[in-house]
């Protein structure tokens, strides 16, 4: 069975520091180099957020404060700090996470008017990222995924994967919760059981 390893959104906005840190992201990073040294992987994707400055879900964009929420497309959207603008430091790569083993890198977020969790496809289920494609154009079956962040992107990441078809795993120490809500990330584990992840702990 061939398997990839989805690393989800491991730039510097969500890291230490950054516009949008995520509580502990950088301890997932020597986690996530062992698995790519320790294990063969057909395919290596890095997810990578890449919104233009003038994107809906900033609270910036919409006279909001961080944390609000309002109506975008149809869908609650969570108002947040403007993070992973497109050709900024943020939306780097962390310069610790080891790339030498990638072997497609699929960017998300790009239009103003919708959000984008997933790798696979915008929050509304109207564009499709070429994720999926790419999987089975290479005979991909299982998936393991890691990255940040649990309760949002990774989260609706594996869900993706599992309604796709694909086997599908959590690294559980190769992720973090934002935990916007202090259960958000626990309830993101019981939504991905209930729902054909696998979580690895």
């Amino acid at each position: 069975m061939k398997k990839a390893l989805i690393i989800v959104d491991v730039q510097n906005d969500f890291c230490e520091g950054g516009a949008l840190a995520v509580p502990g992201a950088n301890e997932i990073i020597p986690y996530i180099n062992l698995l790519m040294e320790e294990n063969e992987y057909d395919q290596i994707v890095l997810t990578q957020d890449w919104h233009p400055a003038n994107h809906k879900s900033f609270a910036s964009n919409n006279g909001k404060q961080v944390g609000e929420s309002i109506i975008l497309n149809g869908l609650p959207q969570f108002m947040w700090p403007d993070h992973c603008v497109q050709g900024t430091f943020g939306a780097e790569f962390h310069k610790d996470l080891n790339r030498d083993k990638v072997t497609h890198i699929i960017q998300k977020g790009k239009n103003p008017d919708v959000d984008s969790y997933s790798g696979f496809q915008d929050n509304n289920h109207f564009v499709k990222t070429g994720l999926d494609d790419f999987l089975k154009y290479h005979d991909i079956q299982l998936v393991e995924i890691v990255g940040l962040a649990m309760d949002y992107c990774v989260k609706f990441t594996c869900l993706d994967a599992a309604n796709l078809g694909y086997v599908t795993c959590l690294h559980f120490n190769g992720t973090r919760a934002v935990n916007v809500k202090p259960d958000n990330g626990k309830n993101a584990i019981y939504e991905m059981l209930q729902n054909a992840v696998t979580v690895l702990g």
